[in-house]
Protein backbone atom coordinates (compact mmCIF):
# COMPACT_ATOMS: atom_id res chain seq x y z
CA UNK A 1 0.00 0.00 0.00
CA UNK A 2 2.86 2.34 -0.82
CA UNK A 3 1.56 5.83 -1.48
CA UNK A 4 -1.68 5.07 0.37
CA UNK A 5 -1.20 4.38 4.06
CA UNK A 6 0.49 7.61 5.09
CA UNK A 7 -0.39 9.59 8.23
CA UNK A 8 -3.59 11.26 6.91
CA UNK A 9 -5.05 7.96 5.75
CA UNK A 10 -4.02 6.14 8.91
CA UNK A 11 -5.82 8.79 10.97
CA UNK A 12 -9.01 8.25 8.95
CA UNK A 13 -8.70 4.46 9.19
CA UNK A 14 -8.22 4.59 12.97
CA UNK A 15 -11.24 6.85 13.39
CA UNK A 16 -13.30 4.38 11.39
CA UNK A 17 -12.29 1.51 13.65
CA UNK A 18 -9.07 0.05 12.22
CA UNK A 19 -7.36 -1.45 15.30
CA UNK A 20 -3.86 -1.59 13.78
CA UNK A 21 -2.68 0.20 10.66
CA UNK A 22 0.51 -0.36 8.70
CA UNK A 23 2.86 2.37 7.58
CA UNK A 24 4.08 2.33 4.01
CA UNK A 25 6.70 -0.33 3.31
CA UNK A 26 10.17 1.06 4.13
CA UNK A 27 13.58 0.03 2.78
CA UNK A 28 16.07 -1.04 5.44
CA UNK A 29 18.85 0.46 3.32
CA UNK A 30 17.07 3.81 3.34
CA UNK A 31 16.87 3.64 7.12
CA UNK A 32 20.46 2.61 7.62
CA UNK A 33 21.78 5.31 5.30
CA UNK A 34 19.42 7.82 6.99
CA UNK A 35 17.89 8.82 3.67
CA UNK A 36 15.80 11.94 4.20
CA UNK A 37 12.76 10.68 2.26
CA UNK A 38 12.88 7.38 4.11
CA UNK A 39 13.11 9.06 7.51
CA UNK A 40 10.07 11.18 6.63
CA UNK A 41 8.11 7.91 6.48
CA UNK A 42 9.18 7.02 10.03
CA UNK A 43 6.84 9.52 11.62
CA UNK A 44 3.55 9.19 13.44
CA UNK A 45 1.08 11.22 15.48
CA UNK A 46 -1.08 10.02 18.41
CA UNK A 47 -4.29 10.38 16.38
CA UNK A 48 -3.24 7.41 14.22
CA UNK A 49 -3.56 4.85 16.98
CA UNK A 50 -1.27 1.78 17.00
CA UNK A 51 0.94 1.48 13.93
CA UNK A 52 3.05 -1.37 12.60
CA UNK A 53 6.08 -0.51 10.48
CA UNK A 54 6.72 -2.80 7.53
CA UNK A 55 10.34 -3.31 6.47
CA UNK A 56 11.82 -4.87 3.36
CA UNK A 57 15.38 -5.93 2.65
CA UNK A 58 17.57 -8.94 1.89
CA UNK A 59 20.61 -8.84 4.18
CA UNK A 60 20.06 -10.15 7.72
CA UNK A 61 22.52 -7.77 9.39
CA UNK A 62 21.14 -4.75 7.55
CA UNK A 63 17.55 -5.70 8.40
CA UNK A 64 18.44 -6.19 12.07
CA UNK A 65 20.21 -2.83 12.27
CA UNK A 66 17.19 -1.07 10.76
CA UNK A 67 14.86 -2.79 13.24
CA UNK A 68 16.98 -1.59 16.16
CA UNK A 69 16.70 1.98 14.90
CA UNK A 70 12.94 1.69 14.39
CA UNK A 71 12.47 0.39 17.92
CA UNK A 72 14.57 3.25 19.32
CA UNK A 73 12.10 5.78 17.89
CA UNK A 74 9.35 4.56 20.22
CA UNK A 75 6.65 5.30 17.64
CA UNK A 76 5.61 1.87 16.43
CA UNK A 77 3.63 -0.89 18.11
CA UNK A 78 5.23 -3.69 16.08
CA UNK A 79 7.50 -4.50 13.16
CA UNK A 80 6.33 -6.43 10.11
CA UNK A 81 8.75 -7.93 7.60
CA UNK A 82 7.62 -8.09 3.99
CA UNK A 83 8.09 -11.29 2.00
CA UNK A 84 5.13 -10.70 -0.26
CA UNK A 85 5.64 -7.55 -2.35
CA UNK A 86 5.61 -8.57 -6.05
CA UNK A 87 6.89 -5.25 -7.46
CA UNK A 88 9.82 -5.79 -9.89
CA UNK A 89 11.91 -2.99 -8.36
CA UNK A 90 11.68 -4.75 -4.97
CA UNK A 91 12.04 -8.32 -6.21
CA UNK A 92 15.06 -7.66 -8.44
CA UNK A 93 17.14 -6.85 -5.36
CA UNK A 94 16.22 -10.11 -3.64
CA UNK A 95 13.61 -8.55 -1.35
CA UNK A 96 9.84 -8.98 -1.03
CA UNK A 97 8.49 -12.00 -2.87
CA UNK A 98 11.98 -13.02 -3.99
CA UNK A 99 12.52 -14.44 -0.50
CA UNK A 100 9.76 -16.98 -1.17
CA UNK A 101 12.28 -18.88 -3.28
CA UNK A 102 15.25 -18.35 -0.95
CA UNK A 103 14.11 -19.88 2.34
CA UNK A 104 17.56 -20.10 3.96
CA UNK A 105 17.97 -16.35 3.55
CA UNK A 106 14.42 -15.75 4.76
CA UNK A 107 15.16 -17.82 7.86
CA UNK A 108 18.38 -15.92 8.56
CA UNK A 109 16.57 -12.60 8.27
CA UNK A 110 13.78 -13.58 10.66
CA UNK A 111 16.22 -14.93 13.23
CA UNK A 112 18.25 -11.73 13.03
CA UNK A 113 15.11 -9.64 13.40
CA UNK A 114 13.92 -11.60 16.41
CA UNK A 115 17.27 -11.10 18.10
CA UNK A 116 17.36 -7.38 17.24
CA UNK A 117 13.99 -6.22 18.58
CA UNK A 118 11.72 -6.79 21.55
CA UNK A 119 8.74 -5.38 19.65
CA UNK A 120 6.07 -7.80 18.43
CA UNK A 121 7.33 -9.22 15.14
CA UNK A 122 5.16 -10.34 12.24
CA UNK A 123 5.84 -11.48 8.71
CA UNK A 124 3.80 -10.89 5.55
CA UNK A 125 4.07 -13.55 2.84
CA UNK A 126 2.41 -14.90 -0.27
CA UNK A 127 1.70 -18.53 -1.15
CA UNK A 128 4.92 -18.84 -3.12
CA UNK A 129 6.78 -17.57 -6.16
CA UNK A 130 4.56 -19.38 -8.67
CA UNK A 131 2.23 -22.38 -8.81
CA UNK A 132 5.20 -24.76 -9.04
CA UNK A 133 6.96 -23.18 -6.05
CA UNK A 134 4.38 -22.74 -3.30
CA UNK A 135 6.52 -22.40 -0.20
CA UNK A 136 4.09 -20.79 2.25
CA UNK A 137 3.72 -23.87 4.46
CA UNK A 138 7.46 -24.36 4.82
CA UNK A 139 8.12 -20.65 5.29
CA UNK A 140 5.38 -20.36 7.92
CA UNK A 141 6.99 -23.14 9.96
CA UNK A 142 10.38 -21.45 9.60
CA UNK A 143 8.88 -18.15 10.75
CA UNK A 144 7.22 -19.78 13.75
CA UNK A 145 10.48 -21.46 14.77
CA UNK A 146 12.31 -18.14 14.38
CA UNK A 147 10.00 -16.60 16.97
CA UNK A 148 7.59 -14.40 15.02
CA UNK A 149 4.41 -13.44 16.84
CA UNK A 150 2.03 -13.73 13.87
CA UNK A 151 1.98 -14.53 10.16
CA UNK A 152 -0.05 -12.70 7.51
CA UNK A 153 -0.72 -14.63 4.29
CA UNK A 154 -1.91 -13.17 1.01
CA UNK A 155 -3.64 -15.91 -0.93
CA UNK A 156 -1.78 -15.49 -4.23
CA UNK A 157 1.64 -16.34 -5.62
CA UNK A 158 4.03 -13.66 -6.82
CA UNK A 159 3.36 -14.75 -10.40
CA UNK A 160 -0.34 -13.97 -9.96
CA UNK A 161 0.21 -10.42 -8.67
CA UNK A 162 -3.43 -9.40 -8.02
CA UNK A 163 -5.16 -11.40 -10.74
CA UNK A 164 -7.97 -13.90 -10.21
CA UNK A 165 -9.23 -14.58 -6.72
CA UNK A 166 -7.14 -15.17 -3.62
CA UNK A 167 -6.88 -18.84 -2.61
CA UNK A 168 -8.42 -18.85 0.86
CA UNK A 169 -8.17 -22.65 1.13
CA UNK A 170 -4.38 -22.35 0.86
CA UNK A 171 -4.39 -19.84 3.72
CA UNK A 172 -6.37 -22.42 5.74
CA UNK A 173 -3.58 -24.95 5.23
CA UNK A 174 -1.06 -22.47 6.62
CA UNK A 175 -3.31 -21.83 9.61
CA UNK A 176 -3.48 -25.56 10.30
CA UNK A 177 0.30 -25.95 10.06
CA UNK A 178 1.37 -23.48 12.77
CA UNK A 179 0.34 -22.48 16.28
CA UNK A 180 1.04 -18.74 16.06
CA UNK A 181 -1.84 -16.48 14.92
CA UNK A 182 -2.42 -16.37 11.17
CA UNK A 183 -3.89 -13.29 9.48
CA UNK A 184 -5.78 -13.85 6.22
CA UNK A 185 -5.38 -11.35 3.39
CA UNK A 186 -6.79 -11.02 -0.10
CA UNK A 187 -10.07 -9.92 -1.71
CA UNK A 188 -11.97 -8.85 1.39
CA UNK A 189 -14.19 -5.95 0.36
CA UNK A 190 -17.62 -6.75 1.81
CA UNK A 191 -19.20 -8.17 4.92
CA UNK A 192 -19.95 -11.42 3.11
CA UNK A 193 -16.27 -11.62 2.13
CA UNK A 194 -15.32 -11.27 5.79
CA UNK A 195 -17.71 -14.02 6.83
CA UNK A 196 -16.50 -16.43 4.14
CA UNK A 197 -12.77 -15.86 4.60
CA UNK A 198 -13.03 -16.47 8.35
CA UNK A 199 -15.13 -19.59 7.81
CA UNK A 200 -12.82 -21.01 5.16
CA UNK A 201 -9.43 -20.13 6.65
CA UNK A 202 -10.14 -20.30 10.38
CA UNK A 203 -7.77 -17.32 10.58
CA UNK A 204 -7.25 -15.32 13.75
CA UNK A 205 -7.72 -12.02 11.95
CA UNK A 206 -8.13 -10.36 8.59
CA UNK A 207 -5.90 -7.81 6.87
CA UNK A 208 -7.51 -5.29 4.52
CA UNK A 209 -5.43 -3.90 1.65
CA UNK A 210 -6.81 -2.66 -1.66
CA UNK A 211 -10.37 -2.85 -0.31
CA UNK A 212 -9.54 0.15 1.86
CA UNK A 213 -8.41 2.40 -0.99
CA UNK A 214 -10.80 5.33 -0.96
CA UNK A 215 -12.92 3.41 1.53
CA UNK A 216 -11.99 3.99 5.19
CA UNK A 217 -15.62 3.14 6.01
CA UNK A 218 -14.78 -0.52 5.40
CA UNK A 219 -13.35 -0.78 8.92
CA UNK A 220 -16.53 0.49 10.57
CA UNK A 221 -18.64 -1.74 8.34
CA UNK A 222 -16.65 -4.93 8.99
CA UNK A 223 -16.32 -4.28 12.72
CA UNK A 224 -20.04 -3.68 13.06
CA UNK A 225 -20.88 -6.79 11.05
CA UNK A 226 -18.45 -8.94 13.02
CA UNK A 227 -19.96 -7.83 16.31
CA UNK A 228 -23.66 -7.74 15.38
CA UNK A 229 -24.18 -9.64 12.13
CA UNK A 230 -25.79 -6.50 10.70
CA UNK A 231 -24.57 -4.53 7.69
CA UNK A 232 -24.23 -0.76 7.86
CA UNK A 233 -25.46 1.31 4.90
CA UNK A 234 -22.84 2.63 2.46
CA UNK A 235 -21.63 6.21 2.93
CA UNK A 236 -23.81 8.90 1.42
CA UNK A 237 -22.57 11.38 -1.15
CA UNK A 238 -22.37 14.01 1.59
CA UNK A 239 -20.27 11.73 3.79
CA UNK A 240 -17.97 11.01 0.88
CA UNK A 241 -17.62 14.72 0.17
CA UNK A 242 -16.77 15.50 3.79
CA UNK A 243 -14.08 12.82 3.99
CA UNK A 244 -12.55 13.76 0.61
CA UNK A 245 -12.06 17.34 1.76
CA UNK A 246 -10.84 16.32 5.22
CA UNK A 247 -8.35 13.90 3.69
CA UNK A 248 -7.16 16.65 1.35
CA UNK A 249 -6.78 19.14 4.20
CA UNK A 250 -4.66 16.66 6.17
CA UNK A 251 -2.46 15.94 3.15
CA UNK A 252 -1.89 19.68 2.71
CA UNK A 253 -1.16 20.04 6.44
CA UNK A 254 1.43 17.26 6.48
CA UNK A 255 2.90 17.61 2.96
CA UNK A 256 2.18 21.13 1.77
CA UNK A 257 -0.10 22.53 -0.92
CA UNK A 258 1.80 21.30 -3.98
CA UNK A 259 2.44 17.70 -2.94
CA UNK A 260 -0.77 17.35 -0.93
CA UNK A 261 -3.13 18.30 -3.75
CA UNK A 262 -1.35 16.11 -6.28
CA UNK A 263 -1.27 13.09 -3.99
CA UNK A 264 -4.99 13.58 -3.35
CA UNK A 265 -5.83 12.98 -7.01
CA UNK A 266 -5.58 9.19 -6.79
CA UNK A 267 -7.42 9.09 -3.46
CA UNK A 268 -10.25 11.22 -4.86
CA UNK A 269 -10.78 8.89 -7.80
CA UNK A 270 -10.94 5.92 -5.40
CA UNK A 271 -13.38 7.70 -3.10
CA UNK A 272 -15.76 8.31 -5.98
CA UNK A 273 -15.78 4.95 -7.73
CA UNK A 274 -19.25 3.97 -8.90
CA UNK A 275 -20.75 7.45 -8.64
CA UNK A 276 -22.71 8.93 -11.59
CA UNK A 277 -20.54 11.12 -13.79
CA UNK A 278 -17.50 9.19 -12.65
CA UNK A 279 -15.45 9.60 -15.85
CA UNK A 280 -15.92 13.36 -15.89
CA UNK A 281 -15.25 13.57 -12.17
CA UNK A 282 -12.03 11.55 -12.37
CA UNK A 283 -10.80 13.71 -15.23
CA UNK A 284 -11.52 16.83 -13.18
CA UNK A 285 -9.78 15.48 -10.08
CA UNK A 286 -6.71 14.43 -12.07
CA UNK A 287 -6.30 18.02 -13.26
CA UNK A 288 -7.00 19.73 -9.93
CA UNK A 289 -4.03 21.62 -8.48
CA UNK A 290 -5.50 23.60 -5.58
CA UNK A 291 -7.82 23.00 -2.66
CA UNK A 292 -10.30 25.40 -4.24
CA UNK A 293 -10.42 23.33 -7.41
CA UNK A 294 -10.97 20.13 -5.42
CA UNK A 295 -13.72 21.80 -3.38
CA UNK A 296 -15.45 22.99 -6.54
CA UNK A 297 -15.40 19.48 -8.05
CA UNK A 298 -16.74 17.99 -4.80
CA UNK A 299 -19.53 20.58 -4.75
CA UNK A 300 -20.54 20.00 -8.35
CA UNK A 301 -20.44 16.21 -8.37
CA UNK A 302 -21.14 15.18 -4.77
CA UNK A 303 -22.97 17.91 -2.90
CA UNK A 304 -25.03 19.25 -5.81
CA UNK A 305 -24.75 16.47 -8.38
CA UNK A 306 -27.76 17.33 -10.49
CA UNK A 307 -29.95 20.18 -11.60
CA UNK A 308 -33.58 19.64 -10.51
CA UNK A 309 -34.65 21.39 -13.71
CA UNK A 310 -32.83 18.77 -15.77
CA UNK A 311 -35.59 16.18 -15.88
CA UNK A 312 -33.61 13.93 -18.19
CA UNK A 313 -30.74 13.45 -15.79
CA UNK A 314 -32.18 14.07 -12.36
CA UNK A 315 -33.71 10.61 -11.94
CA UNK A 316 -30.28 8.99 -12.26
CA UNK A 317 -28.79 11.14 -9.54
CA UNK A 318 -31.84 10.86 -7.30
CA UNK A 319 -31.49 7.08 -7.50
CA UNK A 320 -27.82 7.43 -6.60
CA UNK A 321 -28.60 9.57 -3.59
CA UNK A 322 -31.14 7.06 -2.32
CA UNK A 323 -28.60 4.27 -2.63
CA UNK A 324 -25.77 5.98 -0.79
CA UNK A 325 -24.28 7.46 -3.92
CA UNK A 326 -23.87 4.22 -5.87
CA UNK A 327 -25.66 2.83 -8.91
Amino acid sequence: MAGVTDTPYRILAHEMGCPLSFAEMVSVLGINFRNDKTLEMLTAVPEEGPIALQLFGYEPESVARAAEYVESLGLFASIDFNMGCPAPKVVKNGSGSALLKDLPRAEAILKALRKATKLPLTVKMRLGWDKDRTTALELAKIAEAAGVDAIAVHGRTREEYYSGHADWEAIARVKQAVKVPVIANGDVRTCSDLKRILEITGADGVMIGRGAQGNPWIFAQLNHYYKTGEELPPPTLKQRAEVVLRHLDMLIKFKGDYIGTREMRKHATWYTRGIPGGAMMRDAFNNACTREEFADIVDRFLLHPYNPADKAGSSVYEKALLNGGLI
